[in-house]
């Protein structure tokens, strides 16, 4: 009994360990990003834009991501803005073409 035991735990931490080498092996990048080829950043550009866009609204940037709306690219920008008279700040959504 004891010894089934043993090989039942043995097997069990072989697959776990099988199992975690394997979920690290999918989480690494299967394609490198070659130094001939431009990479183009978007999302950067959409955070570039949510800063100066937060910043003429006076307010934080809380989130700059990119999107397609009626088949144009665009930057969703979500800007909070300081409430008046010590309220909670203001959720607002800006949608600015990406060019």
């Amino acid at each position: 009994m004891k010894t089934l035991r043993s090989h039942i735990r043995t097997a069990t931490l072989a697959l776990a360990a099988a199992g975690l080498i394997v979920s690290q092996a999918t989480a690494m990048p299967v394609i490198e990003p070659s130094v001939d080829k431009p990479v183009v950043l978007a999302a950067g550009d959409c955070y570039a834009i949510g800063q100066q866009v937060a910043a003429q609204s006076g307010g934080t940037l809380a989130k700059a991501s990119q999107s397609t709306r009626g088949g144009q690219q665009v930057c969703v920008i979500v800007v909070l803005v300081p409430g008046k008279e010590g309220q909670r700040p203001r959720r607002s959504e800006i949608v600015v073409p990406l060019n």
